[in-house]
Formats: C-alpha cells, structure tokens, sequence
C-alpha cells in the first residue's frame, strides 16, 4: 500500500484516537473518510454523510451520489478519477447540516486530506463545502466560477458547485449544475 493510502487511514485513526464530534460518533453507524483516487487532479467536498453514506462508509452514494455519478460520467469522468470527501465525516442526526464547531472540527482533517491528495481543482458542492474557501460569498453568485487560491503554499482552484441534492429538489438548478461540471475538464487543461 502506498505513503498515501496509509497517510489517509491515519487521519480516520486520529479522528477515532482524538474523538472527534462525540455526540455525532455516537450516533453514526461509519466514519465517511472519503473514495477515489489518492491522485486525483479533482477534489470533490460535500458537507456531511446522509443515511446511505452513514450505512455504506462511502460518500455520495444516495440519490444526490447517482446526479453527482451522472455529471463525472457526462464530463468523461468517473469515481476513480476523483477524490470525493465531505467536510464532516459524521452523519449529523436526521440529516441536519452541520454545525459551524462540528466543521471547524473536522477542517484540521479536510485539509491533511487535501495535503496528501494535492488536487489541483478543489469543487466544494454546496455552500457548507465552500464557506471555509471563500468565506462571505454567496454559492448562487460564484457557482462555476473557478477561484484561484493558494492552499498550504500550493496554488489551486476552487470551483464552487450547486449540491447535488440541490438539483433533486429544484429541477431548475440540475441543468446549471450539470453546464458547470462540465467546465471542470477544460479548467483541468487550461492548468496543465
């Protein structure tokens, strides 16, 4: 197994040793560290697991994970070409969104995280993905608009996307969601 691999299951082990958010490992059946390719040019950040994540120990696997499968797949992608993480790694109780301490918690983590894999396109999904990125701003000002930042001395981009879930619930947002994934690739090119 490679120093990355293991640099990651190192970082599940600490928020275990460290007991991170207690009353949320309490109640969560799984940590959801995050799937993909350790290599991955594209970081792709939710807010927190739901029920499926929770039962399966991976993220986006519910309704929201099969748009978000169908989006990678339309922009000639797949699972294995990204990394797909959230900030929390806990499913908060009935779905609520996370907290501000739950997510000030578990950031320490997200960014080892995004040490290890050093993507060069971060796509936070959703605002609690991108608050801490671009603090202030509004996701329906910024969505596909790719933002340069520099991230631990590296720069990256952040391209700020609609959640998934978003588009479920509001069918006008599904084709803007899927018009800026689509401009994920080509800010890949334009970086290489």
């Amino acid at each position: 197994m490679d120093s990355k691999h293991t640099q990651l299951e190192q970082i599940a082990t600490d928020i275990r040793e460290k007991n991170v958010c207690p009353d949320l490992a309490m109640q969560a059946h799984r940590l959801v560290m995050g799937d993909g390719s350790v290599d991955a040019d594209i970081m792709l950040i939710g807010e927190a697991p739901g029920k499926k994540e929770d039962e399966t120990g991976l993220p986006f696997v519910g309704a929201a994970g099969k748009f978000l499968d169908q989006m990678l797949e339309a922009a000639g992608m797949n699972r294995k070409d990204v990394f797909i993480t959230s900030i929390v790694k806990y499913r908060p109780p009935k779905n609520r969104d996370p907290t501000p301490a739950e997510k000030a918690a578990f950031l320490p983590y997200l960014l080892r995280q995004i040490a290890i894999i050093q993507p060069k396109v971060i796509a936070p999904l959703g605002r609690h993905g991108m608050e801490f990125f671009l603090p202030g701003v509004k996701i329906g000002e910024i969505h596909g608009q790719p933002q340069r930042m520099t991230l631990d001395g590296r720069e990256v981009v952040i391209m700020p996307l609609f959640h998934p879930a978003a588009a479920l619930y509001n069918g006008k947002l599904r084709q803007t969601l899927i018009d800026d994934f689509l401009k994920i690739p080509e800010v890949i090119r334009e970086l290489k």
